[in-house]
Formats: structure tokens, C-alpha cells, sequence
């Protein structure tokens, strides 16, 4: 039997890979084949989805990006035995793209079958999580915080403190919360570690739940995430059936519960303290620290919230420990970052990398530049709130320091790239109009601020007072920056502030002069 792989990833289904699934089963029975067809995750490269392998002698070899109708071609130029053929990519793992990274987090992603916990194991599964249980709470608290982690989801605060602090509160009862509301534009990290490896987070979650002596957890999910959301239950399931989860966690008297809960897409449940109060069935609003969720958080209860790619490195860490994963990166930055690559970008999707590599040889070396062959003008760095770099700092290291020392963000280390037609005017009034429409409105910097900025740049514009417009959006983004209530509203001012300071011409009108000029 010969195993073809056809992903099940987002980045696939949204390209048809489900009806190829279905054109590839139906034509192997009209012909007599005998083809096992496993729906795996994404190896990462978005351009090249879907992206189809097939085991062969030589070993797995991959096609793409494969359209609907196009199977029936692939079978008879030979593709079960990895023949030749126009969209014949090669060994997957030899591709520059992957060869470049250092897969640590994603290590599985795309190769194995998701909901397969043999192949997980066969894979390195479950050793962080059998070791947790050998070395006890402390130990693995000071594993983690030997490592270096810090929260992968914007904050870059240190897991092991966090960890530590749940641990050593007294309660009768803790929560392990993973903020998996994936936001930001550009980013796509959590949704394919939890449709392509979703045991990898559920033992993150395990061990977690073993150092801070929590019994139960939560996935809160965005409802944009149907893939996500299904492959998840199916492998808690699967866990809990095999002892991983459940009153016993591997035997160890331990207990863990797990469930998913989904949320309905609001931006601001992002944030730790709104999706709390949505886990509790409230409307989503930030609420007021202290006290801090790690004393009093889901249900009044010590708890720990951490993005899903924060958990899902914890198993590799528990497994060849804190020293191995430290020894990746550079400064406080230390173990790998999942980078997400999109926009106007010829090579868009996911790159795990040690922290270190400036954003210049992010964007024009793995990259390859922009789709339309033009030159890159400006770089967005975490999220629709991230600052907007130039080509002039490209030369800017991948770290939290490194980025903050230049006014910018890592965020949840999504990179959006643009063209020399980018109007960055219009990308400052994008930012105030999108927080006024996500803000909870709890805190009045953020619910007027947004408004009052977005009417603003409205008015530069159309050209009204724009010296004294721009002294006024930098006076109201000061405001919005140490006035708001949680980050929303604290780092809009970043891609604002960003565009006026680094493309001063748009908001000037000298960017219109110069395409005057150039007609």
C-alpha cells in the first residue's frame, strides 16, 4: 500500500486539497490502487499548498501547489512511485525553505498523522511528559525557567516565573488556559501546531499542569478555526483514551482534564483578562491588575494563560532540557521562534528559526522580496499593531530587546511585507479605525482615543492643517500608549507612530509630489 499525504491544514483546504482528497480516493479505486491517504498538517510553505507527498523508496516525495483535476496527470506520470513531473518538488526536507530552519517546536508539523499518537510517539511524543513525572513540580518549573522561554504570544514574559508563581499559590484548585484567539493578521502559528501536531500542545498542557499542580485546562479557540477545533477534540479524545489525560496522567496518580472552548472571534479576547471573563461565560472586557490571573484568574482561581506556541515548546524542552533549548538564540531571546510570513511575498508561510537573524535576511533571503517583483517599502512586525520598519532597519536582529531598542514589537512574530505602492498614511488610519472596532471599551484612552485619532488622519488627508493634525495624533498616541487599560489601545500608537517617523513624505503630500512627477 502506498501512503499519499494530502494536508488537512488551512492553508491547504482553502486551495482545494479537500476535493483532491476526494479525486485521489476516487480515481485509486477506478484504477485499482491500493492508496492509504493520510490528511497531515503543513510542512509550511503556503505558496506550494497543497502540497502533496507520496512514500516512495527514496522516501517521501513531494508535489505542488496541486489543483483539482490535477490528480488524474499526477497518477499517470507516475506519482505513487515519485516519477517526474511538472509540479515535482523533491525531498521536502532538502527544499532551501525547510532546510534553512531549525525545526524544533514544529518538528512533527507536516510530517506526521495528526491524530496518530503512535506516530507521535514514534516521533519524540510524550518524552517531555514522562520526564515531567520523573523530576516532579519544582524540577520541572526550574527546567522551563533554565531554558529561557519566554511567552511566545506578544509579552515575551518569562514562563518559569509565571509557572513558579501558579505553583506556589495555594488554592484547591488551578487552570492551565491556552489563548489560542489567534488574532493578529499575518499569524498562523497556533492554528497549525493545533491542526498539524495537537498532541504536542496537549502534553505542553500536561506538563504544565503537573509543575503548577492545575487538574484542569482550557483551549479557548477562536470559531474561525473549524479545522482547529475539530482535529483538537478528536485528540483529546484519543488521550484521554489512552491514559494521557484524565484522573491518572500515564499512570502517575496525577490528574489533568482537558477541553476546548470557543469563543466568537472578538480581538480583544486576545487579550489574558477578556478571554477569562469569555471562558466564564461573561462579555469579553479587560479587567484591572492586580490582581494578576496568576493569583485570581479563571474563576477566582490561580491560573495559568499562555499562548499555545509557549506551551507546545515545553515538551521538547522537558525532554533534552533547559540547557539544550538555551543554547538556541541570542540575548534574553533564547530556544527557536515560529515566524509567520505573509503579505506581499513571494515566499509566504512558516519559518521556525533560533532567534538572531536580522529582518533584512528574513524578508529578502528566505523570502525572496515581494510577489510583484517591486521593492519591499515597509515591513509590519507583530500584528496590526506592530510598528512599520524601513528598509534602513533591516539590519535589526529577530529579539524582544533588539526590536523594542527601535520602537517595534516581535508580538506573536507575525511579519506583513509591502511594496513601494503602500500608502502608509492610509495604513495609520487602518490602525486607529481597527482598534476603535475591536475595543471593549472599557478604558477611555482606548474607546475614544481610537475614534478621535481615526478622525484625525482622516483630516491629514484631505490636506486640513496637517502640521497641527500630526502634533496632535503624536500627543493622542501618547495618551492611548500609557493611558489604556491593556495593549489594544497601548500599542495602536505603534504602527501609527512608526508610519509618521519612518515615511514622513505620505503624510507631508511630498509621497504625492513624487508620483506627480514620475507621470
Amino acid at each position: 500500500m502506498t501512503r499519499v499525504y494530502v494536508p488537512l491544514d488551512s492553508f491547504a483546504v482553502a486551495c482545494g486539497a479537500d476535493e483532491i482528497a476526494d479525486e485521489l480516493k476516487r480515481l485509486a479505486n477506478e484504477r485499482g490502487l491500493d492508496v492509504a491517504i493520510i490528511r497531515n498538517g503543513s510542512r509550511g510553505m503556503a505558496w506550494l499548498e497543497p502540497m502533496l507527498e507520496v512514500e516512495t523508496i527514496e522516501g517521501r516525495i513531494a508535489y505542488g501547489p496541486i489543483e483539482p483535476g490535477d490528480v488524474a496527470g499526477l497518477l499517470d506520470a507516475g506519482f505513487l512511485e515519485g516519477r517526474e513531473h511538472a509540479k515535482r518538488i523533491g525531498r521536502p526536507e532538502e527544499h532551501p525553505f525547510l532546510a534553512k530552519q531549525t525545526r524544533l517546536t514544529f518538528k512533527r508539523c507536516g510530517i506526521t498523522d495528526p491524530l496518530s499518537l503512535d506516530d507521535y510517539k514514534a516521533h519524540g511524543g510524550l518524552d517531555g511528559l514522562k520526564r515531567a513525572i520523573e523530576l516532579g513540580a519544582e524540577k520541572i518549573v526550574a527546567e522551563v525557567t533554565d531554558s529561557g522561554l519566554r511567552g511566545r504570544g506578544g509579552a515575551g514574559f518569562p514562563t518559569g516565573i509565571k509557572w513558579n508563581t501558579v505553583r506556589q499559590t495555594g488554592a484547591d484548585r488551578k487552570y492551565i488556559v491556552a489563548n489560542a484567539d489567534e488574532g493578529d493578521s499575518g499569524t498562523f502559528a497556533d492554528r497549525m501546531i493545533m491542526e498539524g501536531d495537537p498532541f504536542c500542545l496537549i502534553e505542553g498542557m500536561a506538563i504544565a499542569g503537573l509543575a503548577t499542580h492545575a487538574t484542569k485546562g482550557f483551549i479557548y479557540l477562536r470559531s474561525e478555526y473549524p479545522v482547529a477545533i475539530e482535529v483538537m477534540k478528536k485528540a483529546i479524545h484519543r488521550a484521554e483514551e489512552a491514559g494521557i489525560l484524565g484522573p491518572s496522567v500515564l499512570g502517575s496518580g496525577k490528574a489533568f482534564d482537558l477541553e476546548v472552548r470557543v469563543g466568537a472571534g472578538a480581538y480583544v479576547c486576545g487579550e489574558e483578562t477578556s478571554l477569562l471573563d469569555s471562558l466564564e461565560g461573561k462579555r469579553g472586557q479587560v479587567r484591572f491588575k492586580p490582581p494578576l490571573p496568576a493569583h485570581k484568574g479563571l474563576f477566582g482561581k490561580p491560573t495559568v494563560i499562555n499562548n499555545v506556541i509557549t506551551l507546545a515548546s515545553t515538551p521538547e524542552i522537558l525532554a533534552k532540557g533547559g540547557a539544550f533549548y538555551k543554547d538556541f538564540g541570542m540575548g534574553r531571546s533564547r530556544g527557536t521562534i515560529p515566524i509567520q510570513i505573509g503579505g506581499n511575498v513571494r515566499h509566504g508561510g512558516l519559518f521556525e528559526a533560533a532567534f538572531g537573524m536580522t529582518l533584512g535576511e528574513i524578508v529578502e533571503d528566505v523570502c525572496g522580496g515581494t510577489a510583484s517583483g517591486r521593492p519591499v517599502r515597509a515591513v509590519q512586525v507583530g500584528g496590526p499593531l506592530g510598528a512599520y520598519f524601513p528598509v534602513s532597519l533591516f539590519d535589526t536582529p529577530f529579539d524582544y530587546e533588539a526590536f523594542a531598542a527601535k520602537d517595534g514589537l516581535i508580538g506573536h512574530a507575525g511579519i506583513v511585507i509591502f511594496d513601494d505602492t503602500v500608502d502608509m498614511m492610509g495604513q495609520a488610519r487602518f490602525a486607529f479605525e481597527f482598534c476603535a472596532i475591536e475595543s471593549c471599551g472599557k478604558c477611555t484612552p482606548c474607546r475614544v482615543g481610537a475614534v478621535r485619532g481615526y478622525e484625525t488622519v482622516k483630516k491629514i488627508i484631505d490636506g486640513e492643517r496637517v502640521a497641527e493634525n500630526i502634533a496632535l495624533v503624536e500627543d493622542l498616541c501618547n495618551t492611548m500608549k500609557f493611558g489604556s487599560l491593556c495593549a489594544l489601545g497601548g500599542f495602536t500608537p505603534y504602527p501609527v507612530m512608526s508610519a509618521i517617523r519612518h515615511f514622513p513624505e505620505d503624510f507631508h503630500g511630498g509621497r504625492e509630489i513624487m508620483r506627480e512627477a514620475a507621470e
